[in-house]
């Protein structure tokens, strides 16, 4: 949407002014399930190495999921998405090397969504990176533990979308996986829906807005 397109640019524009300082940006992408967060991280990275390449990366919140080794114990594996589910320490420490920038590479885990399952090590990020761009739901919750990766973040964005369209967009992706009805209802009232209205509601304000409906 050209709304859309013309705030992202004006985003690149500020974080490669930020780059050329020096130093390492770090750019906190948040929305709720649905909301495209990740399709816009990439779409910023995209412009950024178009400019510069080797510029920007992503970084995705979604490596951090807990296995189900864990979750499925825990009670927690129908939550799978909520807070609880991610082991945001490790999130912090990996934004806290990123942030030192003294290390030649630090490996990074990805949500392969095939198997459900975090591939550690799966994403290498440079040291010659300058522009880190983490995406997630909770990047911005106002909630212990998550307030504790705040100031990892030089610049934050909420991706703001109605509720209406996460509910279609959600209901999309859970009938090509080939879901039953009762299944999908089941994903989007007891927790796609939920995690969205705790990501609007409980993050704290953002440094920029960008609609994405």
């Amino acid at each position: 949407m050209p709304g859309e397109e013309i705030r992202l640019q004006s985003l690149a524009d500020l974080v490669e002014a930020r780059a050329a300082n020096g130093g390492r940006v770090i750019v906190a992408m948040a929305g709720a399930p649905g909301s495209g967060k990740s399709t816009l991280a990439e779409k910023l990275v995209g412009k950024l190495n178009g400019r510069q390449p080797g510029l920007a990366v992503v970084l995705p919140m979604d490596g951090y999921h807990y296995d189900d080794l864990y979750l499925v114990p825990a009670g927690l594996r129908p939550r799978k998405g909520a807070p609880q589910t991610f082991d945001v320490s490790g999130l912090y420490h990996t934004l806290k090397r990123l942030r030192a920038q003294d290390e030649a590479e630090v490996a990074v885990p990805v949500f392969d969504r095939q198997i459900e399952i975090a591939r550690a090590g799966a994403r290498l990020i440079p040291a010659s990176v300058a522009t880190i761009v983490c995406e997630g739901n909770w990047l911005l919750l106002d909630q212990t533990p998550w307030d504790r990766l705040r100031p990892m973040f030089d610049i934050t964005v909420m991706v703001d979308v109605p509720e209406h369209i996460l509910r279609a967009r959600l209901r999309g992706r859970w009938e090509r996986l080939g879901l039953s009805e009762p299944e999908i209802m089941a994903k989007l009232e007891e927790n796609d829906l939920p995690n969205g209205r705790l990501v609007r509601d409980g993050s704290v304000a953002a440094d920029w807005r960008i609609g994405n409906g």
